[in-house]
Order: C-alpha cells, then structure tokens, then sequence
C-alpha cells in the first residue's frame, strides 16, 4: 500500500477476450466456450503445451466459459467420464 502522501503508480491494463468466430454468430457463447475448450485439449494432446496456436485456444475459452463450469470439465477429463473424446 503507498503511504500518505506517497503516489501511487498504476500500469496500464487491456482486456483481451475472444475475437468473433462466424461459427458461433449468436449472443449466447455456451457453444464457443465448449468448442475453444474441446479445441485447446485436442491442440496439446495432439502437439503438447508448448505449441504457440494452441495458447489462442487457451485464451478464448478462459474468457468465455465460466471457471466452474472448466473445473467440472477438468474434473471429469480426470475421471474418465468427459463426454467428448480429444485423443482423435
């Protein structure tokens, strides 16, 4: 915390979200946030994290989807039951 009197120095800030995607042209995003977290685990399982493309995946669905809806999902890739296969 900056003392009194003391100024308080600030660094500048730009949200960054998922560009348009004419697949998804709709308001509700349920099926972009899906389809960029099916997309990003496919990428890495496919070319491993460390593949730049695959981090644009990463970004969009951690702007759209809702943490708890990624935690469930990652909770059920771990259990085996995740409704989707990414290893094809």
């Amino acid at each position: 915390m900056a003392e009194e009197g003391e100024e308080r120095v600030t660094k500048p800030f730009k949200l960054v979200t998922a560009g348009f995607d004419a697949r998804f042209p709709n308001m509700n995003q349920t099926k972009h946030c899906w389809q960029n977290y099916v997309d990003y685990h496919k990428c890495i399982l496919a070319k491993g994290e460390e593949f730049p493309p695959c981090r644009q995946f990463k970004l969009a669905y951690r702007s759209l989807c809702p943490s708890s809806w990624t935690q469930r999902w990652d909770d059920q890739r771990e259990n085996g039951t995740f409704p989707t296969r990414l290893d094809v």
